[in-house]
């Protein structure tokens, strides 16, 4: 199968996959994740599962453009399509007032990190699923977080619904997100640089 053809066939099987309620195996801009339907609490907490991770720990969405933030966040500042087109790598914006996701995604505080995804076959799928995607590093909580398909342990790759195959032979490391928070106002603060 050409690169078309595995891309086309692993989104159709993603979006199978998490319609079904499960969780998938997938490269994204940084690392490679477990994903589900951000908006689907017993989907969010097979992910829990498959990582041994407490659910109180939060995980990530991801959205396929800067103005979907406006379906999931109450109070986004009035200029947020500028401020997240001005970040030049991947960057995570944890948001106040989260709205319209599973419970189990939202952080106690009401607060919910988002990242808008630059990532082709990322972009694809989530557009196409017309919902946001849980991404949260593929490991056993506790252990190193897989830069490459050939870092993931088989311990996550047998415990999920499916795995996608386009980019399994890519070696090349990309760095993690930044990391920041912006309230209602506008104003970043830089977590993770």
């Amino acid at each position: 199968m050409d690169n078309l053809s595995v891309f086309e066939n692993d989104i159709k099987e993603c979006l199978r996959t998490i319609g079904a309620g499960g969780v998938i195996l997938y490269p994204t801009d940084t690392i490679w994740g477990l994903g589900c339907d951000a908006t689907n609490e017993a989907a969010v907490s097979k992910v829990f599962d498959i990582k041994q991770r407490p659910a109180e720990k939060s995980v990530i969405i991801l959205l396929a453009e800067a103005k979907d933030i406006l379906q999931y966040v109450a109070t986004p500042p009035p200029d947020i399509i500028a401020i997240l087109s001005s970040f030049e790598r991947p960057t995570t914006v944890i948001y106040e007032n989260a709205i319209g996701l599973a419970d189990n995604v939202i952080h106690e505080s009401g607060t919910v990190a988002i990242r808008v995804v630059k990532d082709p076959f990322c972009k694809a799928l989530i557009k196409r699923m017309k919902k946001p995607l849980v991404s949260t590093s593929a490991n056993i909580s506790g252990t190193a977080s897989p830069n490459t398909f050939a870092d993931v342990s088989s311990d996550i790759i047998e415990n999920v619904g499916y795995t996608v195959a386009y980019r399994q032979d890519d070696t090349s490391i990309s760095s993690p997100s930044q990391i920041v928070r912006l309230d209602d106002e506008g104003n970043i603060t830089y977590i993770r640089k």
